[in-house]
């Protein structure tokens, strides 16, 4: 008997790798609402959502055979583990960014990464830059200074923009650490950083607030069982498959779906407040990220 091997068109590729980076994108600018109102400290929560989605992880690692990349490439795990302690810190922040302010402004503060990259790239890679990354890096700040500037004086707003800002920066760290090793399998890579994560949180959550699960209500470990199943595990093994069948620019576009998620989900979900310049300002931060993502080619000539 005879298994019949089915190929899919290139067309099909396509349109199977948008939904799943859809779906991906979608689910994870839901993040904040699963976190913002839970109970435990961030680290703690961070931690667990590592240990969850190490274990998802490791099953579709073995599932999919990917077991021996692992050994192949040990020349880098140094470099996952670093890129893996970034990542423990920069959820850290991310969720302190959740509980200090509104979804919005920590999204629009966190989403200031792609253009440190561009900075960092310049200062430290000496990559060369083009007119457009300079007019997209200035407009970007400037979006990022009046979404700090307008916060009417809150300590909170001003502390969670500011934990969003250094989620940012190490995010584009771990970006930066992953450009170095891309040729590396994205789903390896993860598991190794998951597992960084794990082992850098536990010994800080022990030393400092200690563990809480003992007093949560049923809701609160289903918001921990879903962000670290299906936000993070789940959800990073789709992005990932998503990867391979669609372009980087293709990728990145469809990447700011997330943060209009985030903000529908913090004005209309959760009734959270943002003034019309801080608005703006995030609208600046991520129009000119997305513009500096777009590759326009030039319009040829056909001839009949």
């Amino acid at each position: 008997m005879f298994t019949k091997c089915t190929v899919h068109s290139p067309a099909k590729e396509l349109l199977i790798g948008r939904i799943q980076i859809i779906v991906a994108m979608v689910t994870f600018g839901t993040i904040g609402a699963f976190v913002k109102n839970n109970p435990l400290p961030p680290a703690e929560f961070a931690l667990y959502r590592g240990i969850i989605a190490f274990l998802v992880l490791t099953i579709f690692i073995f599932v999919s055979g990917k077991t021996g990349i692992i050994v192949k490439e040990r020349r880098y795990l140094w470099r996952f583990f670093l890129s893996g302690a970034i990542i423990a810190v920069n959820w850290v922040l991310l969720f302190s960014a959740y509980q200090h302010t509104t979804i919005a402004l920590a999204t629009l503060s966190y989403y200031f990464a792609p253009t440190m990259v561009i900075g960092a790239s310049i200062l430290l890679l000496r990559e060369s830059i083009t007119l457009k990354q300079i007019i997209c890096f200035l407009i970007s700040t400037s979006g990022l200074v009046l979404t700090i500037g307008v916060t009417g004086g809150g300590t909170d707003d001003i502390s969670g923009i500011f934990f969003g800002i250094g989620a940012a920066v190490l995010y584009a760290a771990v970006i930066l650490i992953n450009k170095s090793t891309k040729q590396v399998d994205s789903m390896v890579r993860t598991w190794v950083q998951f597992a960084a994560v794990i082992i850098v949180l536990t010994p800080y959550v022990i030393m400092t607030d200690g563990f809480h699960s003992d007093s949560l209500a049923i809701k609160d470990w289903f918001s921990i069982l879903f962000v670290g199943i299906v936000h993070t595990g789940l959800m990073y093994y789709i992005y990932f498959s998503s990867l391979t069948r669609l372009s980087g620019q293709q990728a990145a576009i469809l990447s700011y779906i997330d943060p209009v998620v985030a903000l529908f989900v913090s004005f209309f979900l959760l009734g959270e407040s943002i003034s019309i310049l801080q608005l703006f300002g995030g609208l600046l931060i991520l129009g000119a990220t997305f513009v500096n993502e777009l590759r326009i080619k030039p319009l040829k000539r056909q001839l009949n």
